[in-house]
């Protein structure tokens, strides 16, 4: 169930990637392999394609969006004989899924901001354009309308859109230079550094983008006023669309689970260390840039740190105490808040950029200057509506609240 791709025409073979179970093989995710499963088997001389192998199709998936690329159920061997070749290792079909998967899910994020940017353009381009109304400063009736960009709501749902695309942006390009980087480094340290970073960060890369270029979207929309609900403008089709990013490659609460429940524990916290340094390098950065303007945002970001630190000891210290279940309960609040915490780190990192360029004598470009003062705008809007509720959710975080396990199946 659910192949994008999994029945077509546009190829001479379709070849699937599938886990199955060895007989014989042990219990539960241990017992699973990996398999290459062509659609039709290797052709002879002469022959465009071979026999088929028992793949058939089962039925076509009806999907909200994503309207142009074809959504599959399949069966292996209903309609004869199925036959695949063991990918590595047997029992071992898991990890080299996974070893595709997480590229795949920095690659998710980036098409969710992708999307949340295109409805953006459009909604600024509109608003831009569609004059409608005065702002409450201009008391004459007989004065013209002035675009809606002018209205202070209007403005508030384009800078919310800029911070999220923007800021989910450079975090999934951050993750596609640390896969180049583990690609390139040159000694086993900084591999393994590289490695456990990239690992904590891909289910942040692939949810948080998901999340906010998603409600970026619903903002597009809204500032299109009825237009944005109608087909005579792309928005609603980028919101279809986009929908399927906080699904594809697991949900968000599954990656909630894998952060919390895997990958701030591993190696006794030494993701969560490699993390935690490399933002307060960031934060002694900016605060030693020779213009000021920076010093609100560092002492946020730090404050911020510390109550992510303080939250993941005391949900770590209560799984190991035996509350598991109580201390992964709330993991989506937790990926949610870790994940604005990653993209405030990154939007800091483009303030730097900024002020920096902006203090060099030699920039003449207007459009240029504007648009580095447009990411200062974007950083401090981040900053300022953003990133606070990240710490209302670590503080109820630290409260190991258990309200959603105390609610009994007949009470819902």
């Amino acid at each position: 169930m659910w192949i994008s791709g999994g029945e077509h025409e546009l190829s001479d073979n379709i070849v699937h990637l599938v886990l199955a179970r060895v007989p014989g093989g042990p219990p539960g995710v241990k017992g699973i392999s990996l398999f290459i499963v062509p659609r039709f088997r290797a052709a002879g001389p002469g022959e465009r394609r071979g026999d088929p192998n028992g793949v058939s199709l089962v039925g076509l998936n009806h999907k909200m969006g994503w309207r142009g690329h074809v959504n599959t159920a399949l069966a292996f061997g209903d309609a004869g004989e199925c036959l695949g070749e063991l990918v590595g290792r047997e029992h071992h079909g898991l990890g080299y899924m996974f070893h595709m998967m997480n590229e795949a899910r920095v690659t998710v994020g980036l098409c969710a901001v992708a999307l949340g940017f295109a409805g953006f353009q459009y909604s600024l381009d509109y608003a831009r354009n569609r004059p409608q109304g005065r702002v409450a400063s201009m008391k004459d009736p007989a004065s013209p309308q002035v675009p809606i960009l002018r209205h202070a709501d209007v403005r508030r749902m384009l800078l919310a859109q800029k911070a999220w695309v923007e800021g989910g942006l450079d975090l999934a390009l951050f993750c596609a230079r640390l896969v180049d980087e583990l690609a390139t480094a040159e000694s086993d340290a900084d591999r393994q550094s590289l490695q456990l970073l990239l690992e904590l960060l891909t289910p942040i890369a692939k949810s948080w983008p998901s999340e906010y270029a998603l409600e970026a979207n619903k903002l597009a929309i809204q500032v299109a006023g009825g237009a944005g609900y109608t087909r005579d403008l792309p928005l609603e089709r980028l919101y279809r669309d986009n929908r399927l990013n906080h699904i594809h490659e697991g949900t968000y609460g599954i990656h909630g689970l894998d952060i919390l429940g895997r990958k701030v524990v591993q190696q006794d916290g030494a993701a969560l260390r490699i993390f935690v340094a490399r933002v307060q390098a960031s934060i002694a950065l900016a605060l030693a840039l020779p213009m000021p303007g920076l010093q609100a945002e560092c002492r946020a970001l730090a404050a911020a740190i510390r109550a992510l630190a303080s939250v993941t000891r005391t949900l770590v210290e209560a799984s190991a105490d035996g509350r598991t279940e109580l201390a992964l309960a709330n993991a989506t609040l937790y990926l949610d808040a870790f994940g604005t915490v990653a993209v405030a780190w990154r939007w800091l990192a483009q303030a730097i950029a900024a002020q920096r360029a902006l203090g060099n004598p030699r920039l003449t470009d207007d459009a240029q200057r504007a648009f580095l003062e447009g990411k200062l705008h974007a950083c401090r809007w981040f900053f300022r509506f953003q990133l606070p509720q990240a710490n209302l959710q670590f503080a109820a975080l630290a409260r190991l609240d258990d309200t959603t396990l105390q609610i009994r199946d007949e009470q819902f």
